[in-house]
């Protein structure tokens, strides 16, 4: 988890061997494939990789850490990029390639944004990340948020191993879960307008703990008895609340809120 030296923004090394190597068998690798490590670090995780998959890229942002990992694999298919993940060209990478990764907290969001969005989108992306988020990232209608359904619209997600916390150095607050995202290969948004759908989506989780007929007024600056209309047309509850839909229904919402206006 190393994006930078400074231990606040969120570099914790795990050294359990036996950790490690179940993260790596969760994305079921094999000499035909090529790796995205996001921030090795240490090379604690790249060494466990570079046993299964043909090649390993890892894209570190410590020029001190990234200078000094080659050295140790060599001779292996290793490559080290120094550079931030967030500006990494994914086009560089082959078709189908995969993405494992124990990354920093803070910016786990934004990875998977960049990963799910990408033109050259992974095929499977092995993540360990805050336990918290990641079940926010594999919930069920019931428990949504945004992170959720933003996820689960470009991937089938699921959850892994529980990693204590007290298994890193120095120990973060919280434990860690493995999160497995397998990028669907059909588009989702083949028909529905993209941005129309994540508008939407916001402007219903804007309140999240109000019903549907007023968090979407409020975020669709429509009045409540208009949101009735629109929700009974898609078919949902208006005293529903978003965290209760599914994605079938945010379509369905999508669709007749385009009609509408």
């Amino acid at each position: 988890m190393a994006q930078n030296n400074d231990k606040s923004l969120g570099q914790h090394w795990l050294q359990d061997r036996q950790v490690l190597s179940s993260i790596a068998d969760e994305a079921e690798l094999s000499r035909a494939d090529t790796v995205l490590e996001i921030g090795p670090g240490l090379g604690t995780l790249t060494s466990e990789l570079l046993r299964r998959a043909g090649k390993v890229v890892a894209v570190e942002f410590d020029g001190e850490l990234a200078r000094k990992l080659p050295g140790q694999f060599p001779g292996t298919s290793l490559e080290v990029i120094n550079a931030d993940i967030l500006k990494f060209d994914l086009s560089s990478l082959p078709v189908g390639y995969k993405v494992v990764a124990n990354i920093p907290y803070y910016i786990t969001s934004k990875i998977i944004q960049m990963l799910m969005t990408a033109s050259n989108r992974p095929s499977t992306v092995v993540l360990l990340v805050q336990k918290e988020v990641a079940q926010r990232l594999a919930a069920r209608p019931g428990d949504m948020s945004i992170l959720g359904v933003s996820a689960q619209v470009y991937a089938d997600v699921t959850l892994g191993d529980i990693v204590k916390a007290k298994l890193f150095t120095p120990p973060p607050k919280v434990d860690s879960q493995v999160v497995i995202l397998k990028t669907h290969q059909q588009s989702f948004f083949e028909g529905v307008n993209e941005q129309d759908f994540f508008y939407i989506v916001k402007a219903g989780f804007s309140a999240k703990r109000k019903m549907l007929r007023s968090s979407l007024s409020g975020g669709l600056k429509l009045s409540k008895a208009e949101v009735e209309i629109i929700l009974g047309k898609a078919g949902i509850d208006p005293s529903a609340r978003a965290e209760t839909l599914d994605l079938a229904a945010w379509v369905r919402l999508t669709d007749v809120v385009v009609a509408y206006r």
